[in-house]
């Protein structure tokens, strides 16, 4: 099947625009290989520290610099459900290691937040931030250069994409990424939606919201709809960054464990002392970039990723903007309807054929590149397949169904829920803004309706709460962007509006904060950029103003007179109350220098240039590949 010529021509357009960048994230990475094994670079001093407290057989095999040695980075916590499981896959990473012949360290840990925990509160300003701070915890990790290798224990909203950008900047080193699976599944998802309306309109009491979430969150592994962390467990196997088929097994099952091993055992393979050297910032390039976005957009996929792949790309030096996201959601085809986009459950996705369907259909109809390069070194279609466990209680995979099991669920590309993947960029004389409209019926997708102004998510409650919201309007929601409060998520505001719209009034939210990977059912132009606090046109809105937000032409506009729009002052307000308290003051530094929502909302910048003489490095390294007798012997 030939590509897409929408595929095709983003995919050109991406190359061209990274061009510089790519070939400066290439030479770093060049530089930083090193044939054998990378603390053969260490001195004695520096090894002997490294190994002092691993058992004597591990020891010596660091000793005699001839195995791979694999990095652990894990988010593990047991606070969080999504994390939790991760508390014995250390011992189990370490044991398939050694029997692949290899020895594996615990080289560091990860925060991992939860943004269900912390919606509405004031650590939710941490939020985003987290995935930066999560980076840089990685890198320390790996600082001490002790590692042929990595795996990476990550699911929930920041922490893959932190984790991803922390490991394409040690690019060199082969990663695979271990996903820990979703919770069973609990509560039905349209019944707890319903409950948080009628809580919203006050004919529930606390405890009857307490009993339904807690029906819905009950066990450990991820939230099982359709949110960002299981949008991150998709698009690490449309990236082949997981084994086949691995991120919708759940926690605590013999399958999951036996891929946890065998993901680990593949690490070993893909070092640069094994046979098959695949370094992460060679498997994540232009090609994969797009896949990654195709991925997201046929399945529904969170609008945090609007930030987050774009921010995951530049780590790699390529350049990805919103217009490379329209592009492609004109193209490609919704094949999924999981909550919030539908009933079903990431368990009932996966029953019905997951991600391996998924991707065989995309790439059959030519809207995934399959010449890219994964940890399994074959091509994106050897990840058309599901894992299932032998009479040994060894992994084996077969092919990924071809029908699906549920057609309300899962459709092939030839008879799809939609014919566009749901997302779409607004702009206009308020700035660009992202809209997620998978959800949206299409009467409700283009609303001409007064704003009126709210500065936190609380006002918008007391409005709502006092009956001041019966009518139609559009809730334009300020200094909500990264460099004024973080960018929280304004998830909590989705029952109201609702409500709202359910009674029959034109509603809609326009903000430069984020709205969550859970993006239902009323339209919102979120991620407004540039944010107000930059600058951003947002500001000049005043109560009343007439606002046009329609989704089918692309408008995003204050309809109000050229001339009195051109004399406006921008809105100030004053945000001292979110610098400090919850340890906000400690990520002051973030706000001071993130970028804007369409440059990945990162504090990270490309990578730049180099130096004439380390050009002259990088080529020579890079006209010297591996080989099997550098590997064996690691000298």
């Amino acid at each position: 099947m030939s590509l897409h010529p929408a595929v095709t021509a983003v995919t050109t357009r991406i190359i061209e625009r990274s061009r510089t960048s790519r070939a400066a994230y290439l030479s770093h990475l060049a530089i930083a290989c090193r044939k054998g094994v990378q603390r053969s670079g260490l001195s004695c001093t520096n090894l002997a520290h490294g190994f002092a407290a691993f058992p004597a057989n591990d020891k010596l095999v660091l000793k005699e610099q001839k195995k791979p040695s694999v990095a652990i980075i894990s988010s593990y916590n047991d606070m969080l459900s999504a994390h939790q499981p991760f508390e014995h896959f250390p011992q189990l990473i370490k044991d398939a290691v050694r029997s692949a012949g290899g020895v594996a360290q615990y080289a560091g840990g990860v925060p991992a937040m939860c943004d269900g925990v912390t919606q509405g509160q004031p650590g939710m300003e941490l939020s985003l931030f987290s995935r930066d701070a999560i980076a840089m915890a990685t890198a320390v990790g790996l600082s001490h250069n002790m590692f042929d290798a990595a795996v990476y224990l990550g699911v929930c909203d920041k922490i893959v994409p932190g984790l991803l950008i922390g490991a394409l900047h040690f690019g060199h080193l082969p990663a695979v990424f271990i996903p820990a699976g979703p919770m069973t599944t609990g509560l039905a998802n349209q019944e707890k939606a319903k409950v948080r309306q009628l809580y919203a309109q006050g004919k529930l009491s606390r405890e009857d919201l307490l009993e339904s979430e807690a029906q819905s969150y009950h066990g450990a592994g991820t939230c099982t709809f359709y949110g960002t962390a299981n949008s991150n467990q998709l698009l690490m196997e449309v990236m082949g960054l997981h084994l086949p088929g691995a991120a919708f097994i759940t926690p605590n099952t013999p399958l999951r464990a036996a891929l946890t091993a065998a993901a680990a055992r593949r690490a070993v393979e893909i070092s640069a002392l094994g046979k098959e050297f695949t370094p992460v910032g060679r498997v994540v390039d232009e090609k994969t970039m797009v896949n990654a976005i195709v991925g997201l957009l046929a399945t529904g996929g969170s609008t945090n990723h609007t930030l987050h792949l774009v921010a995951i790309a530049r780590a790699a030096g390529i350049v990805v903007n919103w217009d490379d996201f329209k592009a492609l959601s004109a193209a490609v085809p919704s094949l999924t309807r999981i909550y919030p986009n539908g009933d079903a459950d990431i368990n009932h996705f996966h029953a019905a054929g997951g991600t391996g369907f998924v991707i065989r259909e995309l790439l059959d109809a030519g809207l995934l590149h399959d010449d890219v390069t994964t940890i399994l070194g074959k091509g994106l279609r050897a990840h058309c397949s599901e894992p299932f466990l032998n009479d040994d209680q060894a992994v084996f995979w077969r092919p990924a169904p071809t029908t699906s099991g549920d057609e309300n669920v899962l459709r092939t590309a030839d008879h799809p829920f939609a014919v566009d993947g749901g997302m779409v960029v607004v702009d206009g004389n308020l700035g660009r803004a992202v809209m997620k409209v998978s959800a949206v019926k299409l009467q409700h997708r283009t609303v001409e309706a007064p704003a009126i102004l709210f500065d936190s998510q609380e006002a918008f409650m007391q409005a709502y709460k006092a009956g001041e919201l019966d009518r139609d309007f559009i809730a334009v929601l300020r200094f909500q962007g990264p460099r004024a409060n973080g960018m929280p998520e304004l998830h909590a505001l989705t029952p109201a509006l609702a409500n709202l719209q359910d009674a029959g009034r034109k509603v809609a939210l326009v903000t430069d904060g984020r709205m969550s990977g859970a993006s239902g059912k009323v339209p919102a132009a979120i991620h407004v950029s540039p944010e107000i606090v930059a600058g951003g046109p947002l500001g000049l809105v005043r109560d009343g103003d007439m606002i046009r937000l329609c989704a089918e032409t692309g408008v995003l506009q204050a309809l109000v007179p050229t001339a009195e729009w051109a004399a406006r002052m921008q809105a100030t307000a004053d945000l001292s109350a979110n610098q400090v308290g919850m340890g906000r003051e400690l990520f002051a530094m973030f706000r001071a220098n993130i970028s804007a929502a369409e440059e990945g909302a990162t504090t990270f910048p490309l990578p730049a240039p180099l130096a004439a003489q380390a050009i002259h490095l990088a080529q020579v390294i890079e006209a010297e590949p591996f080989n099997d007798e550098d590997n064996s012997t690691g000298k």
